[in-house]
């Protein structure tokens, strides 16, 4: 190999080219535009030494096995010492971080191949002829490497802000609805949408959203959620009439839809399987089964004091700062090579969106309306063509081997019943409340304040204790109490007192639930590919989000019927109304509570019993 066309420059010049370049770069990529900058700044590099840790040098290209860089200055390149010194580094590409090993040095004919032709020229024109050769370590390895660098606080924080925001929306606007409809003169028809919109949207394209996050890279498509979920909001809180505001939170929807899956993959992605990942679930479960009591609260309050406008502009300073942080502080895990099955896609996201759809419409409408049951029918059938579908593509959006595991199908089936539950409850209290008991919303957001308390307390016990017990325990008892809560509930009378009658069952049900979502969201991530945990983290949604559906329609369908007969016949007074509403929540619940126990049921057969990690491990020690 000839070295006579390779540029050695002093210690002095290249300083010199350095500072130079500093000022030139980014006046050439304004103006031309990166396709030309190896033209000036080939001669400087940006992988200057930081510790171990280099950003990208400037003209790195990826290649089989690794990466390939010129040698702009030869073998006499500082930075090219430190590595050969080594044995090996820590490079930024792409967002980041890659172990690299065995530096070496190849000719032009080598490393051609990973450059675009018009740098192969450029590097012609300038006389570079030697390139270094770097072999990156495995996926796992790297990402081994980027969670040791990355902050566990920093990442759980941003994951369980974002599932807060985006569990929050919704039933923030619920106590709104209102002071929206007066502002923008919505009719009684169409002020449902203002929910609907966003609970049709997110349950719609839950599936779609998580396995784009397994084919796209589950970070970039997180920032990009939170980024749609961020521009709603902001054009929901600018919204001047319904039409703008239904759209804006069709928007919300489809960013909560991408951020609600893949934020659970992020999570199981830098939380390593043990105690850290069973804290960080705690966490996530907690913020999961409380946010909606929490969003009772602050819609409340905010409300209250300032606007109904702020209940959305509240998101945007928190998305911002999200997708700005994200990059930062959690780990970037590559999209798995595939494509994105568009005939599966396309039959589960109009399928999905029909069933919330027609369950949303039942709860006002009845089950007898005959859009109500044109809607149910067509999105069942597509579910079905969804199922066949997948059951012969060769890259299916939910292969069924998902639901091959005993224990993960078992967890999608209590979660369906405890998300329908949840969301019944919280529905027909709330009118309890306000209706019968005569709160004022503030007052009823404040009475939800035990059930977010008792969540995150039976979140808490549960990530501590899953080590010894195994998830069967806190599944199955979780189940259990909250079917006790709902009964007990049942038991509320016209006259009866906040803190002698529902306190006590919104405890015992909050923390039972908080023992459900630590469990379920603890078996449906373990042991599952990486390639993969976007889409077992969205099913697992997916259940929540059309059990809630199901539970409001069903338990507002109950309560509705019951409350009519009541009435049926009798003089309309104050009291024998209060009676009749009373008499309709108390049914509701008794439903809610014989859902929970089909759960319980769903738990007891479905899920084996693990040989709990700790005492396997002492039991292991013993016999060594």
């Amino acid at each position: 190999m000839k070295h006579s066309r390779t540029i050695h420059l002093g210690p002095r010049a290249r300083r010199a080219i350095r500072f130079v370049a500093g000022f030139v770069n980014p006046l050439v990529l304004l103006i031309a535009g990166r396709r030309w900058m190896p033209i000036v700044g080939i001669l400087h590099h940006r992988g200057r030494r930081s510790g171990r840790t280099y950003a990208s040098p400037l003209g790195m290209r990826p290649a089989p096995g690794g990466f390939v860089i010129p040698l702009t200055f030869s073998e006499h390149a500082a930075w090219y010492q430190n590595v050969l010194a080594a044995g090996h580094a820590v490079v930024t590409y792409g967002g980041r971080d890659h172990e690299v090993r065995g530096p070496e040095v190849v000719d032009f004919a080598a490393a051609a191949p990973a450059f675009p032709r018009y740098e192969r020229l450029q590097f012609r024109a300038i006389g570079i002829t030697q390139f270094l050769r770097l072999t990156a370590a495995s996926e796992e390895e790297s990402m081994s490497i980027e969670k040791s660098r990355r902050s566990p606080g920093l990442a759980l924080g941003v994951i369980g802000v974002a599932q807060l925001m985006v569990v929050l929306d919704v039933a923030i606007v619920n106590v709104a609805l209102p002071s929206i409809q007066h502002a923008l003169k919505f009719n009684a028809t169409d002020l449902e949408w203002v929910v609907n919109a966003y609970a049709i949207a997110f349950g719609g394209l839950l599936l779609l959203g998580g396995r784009t996050g397994d084919l796209f890279g589950r970070l970039r498509m997180f920032v990009i959620g939170t980024l749609v979920f961020t521009a709603g909001s902001l054009a929901g809180g600018l919204a001047l009439t319904s039409t703008a505001l239904i759209a804006a939170r069709v928007a919300q929807g489809v960013g909560a839809a991408i951020v609600a899956p893949t934020a659970l993959s992020l999570l199981a992605d830098t939380f390593a399987e043990g105690p850290a990942r069973n804290r960080a679930l705690g966490v996530y479960s907690a913020i999961s089964a409380g946010g909606g009591a929490l969003g009772l609260l602050l819609g409340g309050v905010i409300t209250n004091y300032f606007s109904w406008r702020w209940i959305l502009f509240v998101n945007v300073p928190v998305g911002l700062v999200l997708a700005f942080v994200a990059p930062r502080v959690l780990v970037a895990s590559r999209g798995t090579r595939g494509r994105l099955d568009l005939p599966g896609a396309a039959a589960v996201t109009a399928g999905a969106t029909l069933l919330v759809y027609g369950l949303s419409r039942a709860s006002v409408h009845g089950w007898s309306d005959s859009t109500t049951l044109l809607t149910l029918g067509a999105g069942l059938a597509l579910l079905t063509v969804f199922v066949a579908v997948e059951a012969i593509s060769r890259q299916p959006l939910m292969p069924l081997t998902v639901f091959s595991n005993r224990n993960r199908t078992g967890a999608y089936a209590l979660s369906l019943a405890t998300g329908a539950a949840l969301s019944g409850m919280l529905f027909l209290l709330t009118l309890y409340l306000q209706n019968v008991l005569g709160l004022t919303p503030l007052q009823a957001g404040f009475a939800f304040l035990p059930t977010a308390l008792g969540v995150i307390g039976g979140a808490g016990l549960t990530s501590r204790l899953i080590a010894r017990t195994g998830p069967r325990v806190p599944m199955t008892a979780g189940a259990l109490m909250a079917a006790i809560g709902l009964f007990w509930l049942s038991s509320i009378t016209d006259h009866a007192e906040y803190a002698a009658s529902v306190l006590g069952p919104l405890v015992v049900l909050a923390v039972g639930l908080g023992q459900v979502f630590v469990s379920t969201s603890f078996v449906a991530i373990s042991g599952v590919k990486p390639s993969e945990s976007g889409l077992v983290s969205a099913v697992l949604n997916v259940g929540r989000q059309l059990g809630g559906s199901i539970g409001i329609a069903v338990m507002g369908t109950i309560a509705t019927s019951v409350s009519k007969d009541q009435l049926a016949g009798v003089r309309i007074t104050h009291e024998t109304v209060n009676h009749a509403l009373t008499a309709g929540f108390s049914a509701g619940f008794q439903l809610g509570g014989l859902i929970a126990v089909a759960g319980f049921v769903a738990a007891i057969v479905a899920v084996r019993r693990p040989r709990p990690a700790i005492v396997m491990e002492e039991v292991e020690a013993r016999v060594a």
